[in-house]
């Protein structure tokens, strides 16, 4: 028998409450959002790290609160973001921290869909590797993207074997862990850092963790966000239109990595492609590749001006 997807339960009252939302009131000041560059290197690495920003204090609480048992992975899938965690749990007072829901606004927007959570707490010593993956399903849309934050509440160092993520990846899509058979890629990271350090990452981006050849508990605070508005100009977009700036995001975009190879060229047109749909701008081009392939007069193609 071939297999078949279950259709969703129906979920239309919470989608009717999600629609009832302001979706595009921001919370927040500008001064909290990202910038462009930092937008660039997202669409081109497919994540953003931000080292110890959040509070030691309340690393110490969520790891408290995490061996106490108080956060089951998976539960209350699809609820309204703005009603998880409420005071006094940690994770809901670091992750609505003015810097950290500024970024989550400058990527998915105000009033993220909750996806799903997962401690990932990983004893020590053992030799064993995650695969390497894709979480999840392969994601059909063309269009939209979901993020994941990893949060490092203790430092984590080389033996702990910290999530590694291959850089630039988050454009090739497969079926979870078919590429679980891939022990090393050339230009992978894995994490190695401080306490508090925050990673925002695109949904796609292959990744794993690694064994933990220390008498330490590791601890990774894993969060899964949906839009629920379209992603476009989230971020604080004053910079977008200073030539400056855009001399800066070029070469962001095109920069390679070492996996790539000859095929630098064919994520650089998946970097182009998103670009132009977070930045509403379908002229936005590198090497005339889109408008190249675009050009078919026959259809009324306009050729963009000189």
């Amino acid at each position: 028998m071939k297999p078949t997807l279950t259709p969703a339960a129906d979920t239309n009252a919470e989608h009717e409450a999600m629609r009832q939302l302001p979706m595009t009131q921001r919370s927040l000041g500008k001064e909290h959002l990202l910038n462009s560059l930092q937008m660039a290197d997202f669409v081109s690495d497919g994540f953003l790290r931000f080292d110890e920003l959040i509070p030691k204090d309340l690393c110490e609480q969520l790891m408290e609160e995490l061996n106490a048992g108080l956060y089951g992975p998976y539960e209350t899938e699809g609820a309204q973001w703005d009603e998880i965690w409420p005071e006094p749990l940690a994770a809901g007072k670091i992750f609505r921290l003015p810097a950290v829901r500024g970024i989550i606004e400058s990527l998915v927007g105000p009033h993220p869909r909750y996806d799903h959570h997962c401690p990932h707490m990983r004893k020590g010593p053992d030799n064993g590797h995650q695969g390497l993956h894709q979480d999840a399903e392969i994601d059909p849309r063309s269009s939209g993207f979901d993020i994941q934050i990893s949060l490092f509440p203790h430092d984590i160092g080389p033996d702990m074997g910290g999530t590694l993520f291959v850089p630039g990846s988050h454009f090739r899509k497969v079926h979870v862990s078919t590429i679980g058979r891939y022990q090393n890629v050339l230009g992978q990271v894995q994490t190695v850092c401080k306490a508090g350090t925050i990673v925002f990452w695109h949904t796609d981006l292959w990744h794993a963790g690694r064994a933990n050849r220390t008498d330490s508990k590791r601890y990774m605070f894993k969060l899964r966000l949906n839009p629920m508005v379209r992603q476009l100009k989230l971020w604080n977009t004053d910079d977008l239109a200073d030539p400056e700036t855009m001399k800066q995001v070029v070469p962001i975009l095109r920069r390679s990595q070492p996996w790539m190879g000859v095929e630098n060229r064919i994520e650089m047109m998946n970097r182009v492609k998103l670009w132009r749909e977070i930045t509403g701008d379908p002229t936005f081009d590198l090497n005339m590749y889109w408008t190249r392939t675009g050009n078919t007069p026959g259809q009324g193609y306009t050729p963009l001006p000189g």
